[in-house]
């Protein structure tokens, strides 16, 4: 390992590769591979891992050079702990059994199979809305939904902390994209008087998230639904990280908050609660959700959800639902709150409230690298998130708990945690 390597590893961001100005384009990638190819010598590349086996609270993962390692595994989002779940696999198997492995087709073209209308009709039922429709990803539900709605002379107003699917939806969309301090309702509202001061025609999305994933907090919603509703604006929340997870049933912040039914537009996806890919976007009023089904192009030009999928869904929707579901939610407390009550104890205060998600701040992109390559030899599977996922400088790591890690293991997470820091912050200091 050269210091040239190292220095060239932890000298850079993605930001800084974003805009490659060669006019050649298959040749303007290469500074970017050199330094990813400078950060996978010192070994400072954990991305693009993979799993040997189910998720589960304590993994064996691969990179992408060939080395294996195990450890306790808070790098997976499976919050119920039901891929593994007998039933799911189960459920999964009669699937395939019943209606073979492949949709074969999208939803707009024969992509459906009588469980697909079936998983509609459940989960409406459960978000109490008239109907939904179903997306093949999570990313083309949030995608979709925001491009299939959104015309150029509207306006989308966004948290800044919203997923980059509905980022990237609205800027497809319009050019009328606005941005709010993140949960900062007076800010939302100033953005909101000033479109309405000069635009009183067209239409305004605004999108928040139920339970942000890099932050674990959330917004009031019962508060934002009444600003939309105040300047005629429309507002979305993706309750893609809680729904499931958290609420009374399952049934996340929309439940906490007393908003079910109420929201003008929820979407979600089914991958981190529900064992399975995909996601839904629902209203109050069904004609958007029928105009989604023809405008909404992920809907429309990708294969639907596979009756695997589906069924698989439909099984984790009804333990979600059911008392081993509220069981599987209060050990999945228990791990969040080891975990955090942890690291607050040993000085580093987590982000937010709890949740499944459990961001741990480290600010240098540089430590945070350094500590990334020292977590997996010490037996311990977390995701580092830098930019742009995070602002610069705001270097983190995000925990997933699973309600079948044990508070035994959160601890043990928590100490092999602190010493990776401090073993990268000594290696930092001999660098610098």
């Amino acid at each position: 390992m050269s210091q040239s390597s190292m220095d060239v590893a932890l000298g850079s961001n993605l930001l800084t590769f974003a805009v490659p100005s060669a006019h050649d384009m298959m040749e303007r990638t290469e500074r970017y591979y050199q330094w990813f190819q400078a950060r996978t010598e010192v070994g400072i590349w954990p991305y693009e891992r993979a799993l040997h086996g189910p998720p589960g609270p304590v993994a064996t993962v691969e990179d992408r050079q060939g080395g294996v390692q195990t450890g306790i595994n808070f790098a997976s989002q499976d919050y119920l702990s039901l891929t593994g779940h007998p039933t799911i696999r189960e459920a999964a198997l009669q699937a395939i059994h019943d209606f073979g492995p492949h949709s074969s087709g999208s939803g707009t073209l024969l992509g459906n199979t009588s469980s697909s209308y079936a998983l509609e009709r459940e989960l409406s039922e459960f978000l109490q809305v008239p109907s939904l429709v179903l997306f093949p990803t999570g990313w083309g539900a949030g995608y979709g939904a925001v491009a299939g709605l959104i015309r150029p002379a509207d306006h989308v107003v966004l948290d800044t902390r919203a997923h980059a699917c509905i980022q990237q939806g609205a800027m497809a969309a319009c050019r009328n994209v606005g941005r709010h301090e993140h949960l900062d309702l007076d800010d939302a509202r100033r953005i909101l008087a000033q479109i309405r001061g000069r635009d009183t025609k067209n239409a305004i999305l605004v999108v928040t998230e139920g339970l942000f994933s890099m932050d674990a907090d959330w917004p009031d919603i019962l508060a934002l639904q009444e600003l939309c509703h105040e300047y005629s604006a429309t507002l979305m929340v993706d309750v893609a990280h809680d729904l499931g997870a958290m609420g009374p049933g399952g049934t996340g912040l929309l439940g906490e908050q007393s908003m079910l039914g109420k929201v003008d537009i929820v979407m979600g996806a089914f991958s981190k609660t529900f064992a399975s890919n995909g996601g839904f976007v629902a209203s109050r009023l069904p004609g958007v959700t029928e105009y989604i089904r023809v405008y909404g192009n992920p809907h429309v030009f990708s294969n639907a959800l596979s009756p695997m999928q589906t069924e698989v869904i439909r099984a984790a929707l009804k333990i979600v639902r059911s008392e081993e579901g509220e069981a599987l939610r209060q050990n999945l407390s228990r791990a969040v709150h080891a975990l955090r009550e942890g690291f607050a104890s040993s000085g580093i205060p987590c982000l937010g409230k709890p949740s499944p998600i459990v961001p741990v701040p480290v600010g240098s992109e540089k430590v945070a690298r350094l500590t990334s390559a020292e977590l997996p030899k010490r037996g311990l599977f977390a995701n580092l998130v830098e930019f742009p996922a995070v602002p610069v400088g705001q270097a983190r790591f995000r925990m997933q708990v699973q309600a079948a890690h044990t508070p035994e293991q959160s601890h043990q997470a928590v100490h092999i945690m602190l010493e990776a820091i401090q073993a990268a912050c000594a290696r930092y200091e001999a660098l610098a």
